[in-house]
């Protein structure tokens, strides 16, 4: 049920724009345009498959996506009301509309706000079949804005969980314990792994979701690879990135106590007696089990590592710490094998290197190897001849 609205989010009253949430704008927020491309739409399908097709059109964004999109929604009616934008001229909108937009935004907020407004003002033209007019001036615009970020809007970049944080989780939690083995397993397998952390854990003690979380009945081969390296594979469901295929993650067996392969068998056998519809992180309790939610597992981390004199970190930072971690081990982790470990499919991994300082030179180093070296001491031995 939507509430009231904050002062800033007040906008004026319209049939086009009820009272929604959020998340429902796209779909319940309309224009002159939408409601005749709803009419050749009837006129061509019955209200059936008319129907479907948007249900369809919805389902290719993610509810929290839509939620956001919603936002930026929300500041473009704002604006069009403080400048008294026609309800006609609003979908589709002119590039001069939407570049004025964004420029009346610049120095108020980042420039990955601004994106995400478009992006939904965008996805709200194409769930209506109303062409997008985003061009030059409005590139210009988002470049513009990009420069004149304020200083309150710019987020340091996440410190990564560090292998002194894994290590202090392996001396201080009870591995006795079943809650503290399911916190070590996940920690370890979100690190050495990779993992965002929403993938591995649920967000609250009453949310469980199959198609989305990973659950105790999923299967957990062991294996040993051509070197004698025990690893262990098993499947998640959803991804961020590849949805409903989900993803295959490899647990390997490396020289450190805190790996994911000994963790996974220790959990395993801790929590034995967890059910099999139950999520996969899972610890037994007095009373049966109960899940492995995001908070308890944050706040348990959060609180070996104040006792431990490190600083307190968020989930996310697993992911990073963990790539980061594999890549200052050098010559034996090269990027485009923490890339897949990580899942990335993109640039947007380098984003996730933390300690770049440290890195570079392992594999600047190794690249100048010794077949080079000989080319070089050739080079120079031919230089003395010649003088």
């Amino acid at each position: 049920k939507p509430c009231k609205p904050k002062p800033s989010c007040n906008i004026s009253p319209s049939a086009f724009r009820p009272h929604v949430l959020s998340r429902d704008r796209i779909r319940l927020w309309s224009a002159p345009h939408s409601n005749s491309f709803h009419l050749a739409l009837l006129d061509e399908l019955s209200p059936d498959p008319a129907l479907h097709l948007l249900d369809v059109l919805l389902a290719s964004v993610e509810p929290k996506t839509r939620e956001n999109y919603g936002s930026g929604l929300l500041r473009f009616h704002q604006f069009c009301d403080s400048l008294s934008i026609t309800e006609e001229k609003r979908m589709p909108a002119s590039e001069i509309l939407l570049a004025a937009f964004i420029a009346h935004w610049a120095g108020k907020v980042a420039a990955t706000t601004a994106d995400n407004w478009l992006a939904g003002l965008h996805f709200w033209h194409q769930f209506n079949n109303a062409p997008w007019h985003g061009d030059s001036l409005l590139r210009r615009s988002k470049t513009g804005l990009s420069k004149l970020v304020p200083d309150s809007s710019k987020r340091p970049r996440r410190p990564p969980v560090t292998i002194e944080h894994m290590h202090a989780l392996f001396c201080n939690l009870d591995m006795s314990n079943s809650f503290d083995s399911a916190v070590y397993c996940t920690a370890s397998v979100a690190f050495w792994c990779c993992c965002r952390l929403g993938e591995l854990v649920v967000p609250s003690a009453n949310v469980f979701d199959p198609s989305r979380h990973i659950a105790r009945s999923s299967h957990v081969s062991r294996n040993t690879a051509a070197n004698g390296t025990m690893f262990s594979v098993f499947h998640i469901p959803w991804t961020k990135t590849t949805h409903g295929e989900g993803a295959d993650i490899v647990a390997t067996k490396l020289d450190d106590p805190t790996n994911p392969y000994d963790a996974l068998v220790h959990h395993l056998s801790a929590n034995s007696s967890v059910p099999p519809h139950a999520p996969f992180f899972a610890f037994e309790t007095p009373d049966g089990w109960s899940p492995m939610t995001r908070t308890w597992f944050i706040t348990r981390c959060n609180n070996v590592w104040a006792s431990a004199g490190l600083p307190l970190l968020t989930g996310h930072c697993f992911r990073i710490g963990g790539a980061t971690e594999l890549l200052l081990r050098g010559t034996s982790t090269p990027p485009d094998i923490v890339a897949a470990q990580g899942r990335w499919k993109s640039r947007a991994f380098l984003e996730y290197w933390r300690r770049i300082e440290s890195i570079l030179p392992l594999f600047i180093t190794n690249s100048f190897n010794s077949s080079r070296m000989s080319l070089v001491h050739s080079s120079m031995d031919s230089y003395r001849r010649l003088y």
